[in-house]
């Protein structure tokens, strides 16, 4: 019998895709299914984007690239920086990658080994545990509470330090609780880090673009003082609708950088040339689209936080960014995990179990509001049918 090595024991996965799976098995019966379990933007890409994409193959774009990615792209990548965070970004410190994913296996491949320690956030996107575990290391999981409005508390986070931490990961806007953390906790996270200079930071800012109610995105890369050890990890996915373009990259400190590269080199070998040059059309053209997405998302955000308060025995904080609704339902005497399988299987909703993003996700299930107000507005009338009539186990 083939054994694998030890390490495979340990990694995990994310159960959105099982999740989809089941639903789109129900469909295939014949199920009525309103799928809030998956997290990708229900829009197309962008028509400039797709013909950017087409232009580069017919103009014979279909070979290897730099396996850093090419330059326009890392240019736009930085102008876009730039211009949007007002921060300073060298072109020969952005990697290109097939997703933001990989940013996030680099990083914990870098530090992750056993005897060291990585914080990460709970409830967060749960391939931040599945790869530090995998890695070898210890997760330490930085607590996510909703008193606390969903954002992380620099105090709690900067306790939570010992001399075996590595890597540090932050996640703002987040998934899946769509909190957002103030620029007062930002800095004082930075200001915190500056006791701790042998301790990496991986911001993980792909939700950066989707923000609320006057809400701004706070980038980790304003603080020169954590910039030598910061990598930020960034995409086309959400902003752009991309997900199945697999477009991703990341900013990394010079002292990183080569080793980036060299994993690269060892895993993936470059990005799709024409997934790259339609990012380039991304960034560099027009934004409107974005914009017309993050308003629709925000019209739908009203409609989900309005329809979950009325459910019965559920509250829901307003979440200030991505496209996630993380509802408390511990009052209505059921477990996360149950009851989303239940309203998968009885009530033709998908959702995910808030302990499917971590041990402090019980009580919660996340909903993405990726999806028509219509079916959202469906979805919140069978959850409260379910609820009403359902009686936990």
């Amino acid at each position: 019998m083939l054994q694998t090595v030890s390490a495979f024991s340990r990694l995990g996965e994310e159960n959105a895709f099982a999740v989809l799976a089941r639903a789109v098995d129900l469909q295939r019966q014949g199920r009525d299914i309103v799928n809030l379990g998956i997290g990708q933007p229900d829009f197309q890409t962008p028509a400039h984007i797709v013909e950017a994409a087409v232009k580069a193959l017919r103009d014979g774009h279909h070979g290897y690239t730099p396996a850093t990615g090419i330059l326009p792209l890392r240019e736009a990548i930085a102008a876009d920086l730039r211009r949007r965070l007002n921060v300073d970004v060298s072109p020969d410190l952005v990697m290109v990658t097939p997703g933001g994913k990989v940013a996030m296996h680099m990083a914990i491949l870098m530090f992750g080994e056993p005897g060291a320690e990585i914080m990460y956030p709970d409830p967060g996107f749960p391939i931040y545990r599945s790869m530090i575990e995998y890695a070898g290391a210890t997760p330490v999981p930085i607590p996510i509470r909703e008193g606390n409005g969903f954002a992380f508390s620099a105090q709690e986070t900067l306790s939570l330090i010992t001399p075996k931490t590595r890597l540090i990961i932050v996640n703002s806007p987040a998934n899946p609780t769509g909190g957002v953390t103030p620029k007062a906790e930002i800095d004082a996270l930075a200001k915190g880090l500056a006791k701790f200079p042998d301790v990496a930071i991986l911001s993980d800012e792909i939700y950066g673009q989707m923000t609320y109610d006057g809400e701004t995105h706070q980038t980790l890369l304003a603080y020169p003082e954590i910039r030598d050890r910061l990598i930020l990890l960034d995409g086309a996915s959400k902003t752009y609708a991309m997900t199945g373009w697999r477009l991703g990259w990341s900013v990394w400190p010079t002292s990183l950088y080569e080793n980036a590269r060299k994993l690269a080199v060892n895993s993936f070998s470059c990005t799709s040339a024409a997934t790259q040059f339609a990012g380039v059309a991304a960034l560099e053209g027009p934004q409107d689209a974005v914009r017309d997405m993050v308003a629709e998302f925000d019209r739908r955000r009203k409609i989900v936080v309005e329809g979950l308060n009325c459910l019965p025995n559920v509250s829901a904080a307003i979440p200030k960014g991505a496209f996630y609704a993380f509802p408390n339902i511990s009052r209505t005497g059921w477990k996360a995990k149950p009851l989303a399988a239940a309203l998968l299987e009885e009530a033709g909703v998908a959702t995910i179990g808030g302990p499917d993003f971590g041990v402090h996700g019980e009580g919660y299930i996340r909903l993405s509001y990726a999806n028509s107000a219509d079916n959202i507005r469906k979805a919140l009338g069978r959850m409260g049918d379910f609820l009403a009539n359902r009686k936990p186990g």
